[in-house]
């Protein structure tokens, strides 16, 4: 399998074999059940679906209800898409862990940051306000300045980085490296920080 789903636990820091202490988050990783395989003659191309995470039955929409049931496995809460592994034979039901990784590879890890509400120019696009609070600039420090201009063209522009919604996008980071695979606990500790909270659902790939 080109990857798997994860959950975000949290952040730590491991001592390097230089001695150094190298920041790393720990993802628990699957295990995930294979609930569909895509071919090209049924769905125009080839993939695997794999679900992670128990979910309660009564919470589930019927239709996903019995998509599950034809893979023999319980409700899930997360679902996502896969290339196999040239040679891969997998079928319905089957299990995928952390084992499917290994250790000192790199992988790309794709989360949604965190939310941060309705947030002005400075906190969402970096503006430096007015930076000084002489000559009369008494409630301008945090303002985002001119839009353009009135008469023409008596609107503001597409793109205008202006206050808004900030945050929750889908971030991915690019060759992260493997420091250690936890099987028994079905952990991987990767070096660094990923996007998103606790608890976030993140997508794995080699």
């Amino acid at each position: 399998m080109q990857g798997l789903i994860g959950k975000k636990i949290g952040m730590t820091s491991v001592f390097a074999a230089d001695g150094k202490n190298v920041p790393c988050t720990v993802i628990e990783v699957g295990p995930c059940v294979v609930t569909q395989i895509k071919t090209q003659e049924t769905d125009g191309y080839e993939a695997v679906q794999v679900a992670f995470d128990d979910k309660k039955e009564k919470n589930t929409p019927k239709p996903m209800l019995g998509h599950f049931k034809k893979a023999n496995t319980t409700p899930k809460r997360e679902v996502a898409e896969f290339k196999k592994d040239n040679g891969e034979v997998l079928k319905l039901g089957d299990v995928l862990t952390v084992d499917n990784f290994s250790q000192d590879l790199w992988v790309d890890v794709t989360g949604v940051t965190k939310g941060k509400g309705f947030q002005g120019v400075i906190k969402r696009h970096g503006f430096g306000g007015v930076g000084d609070s002489t000559h009369g600039q008494h409630n301008r420090l945090r303002a985002p300045g001119s839009l353009g201009a009135s008469s023409y063209p008596s609107r503001v522009f597409k793109g205008m980085r202006m206050a808004g919604h900030s945050g929750v996008k889908n971030v991915k980071l690019l060759s992260l490296q493997i420091l250690k695979i936890v099987p028994e606990h079905n952990l991987m500790i990767v070096k660094g920080s990923i996007p998103g909270a606790k608890g976030s659902y993140v997508i794995i790939e080699k």
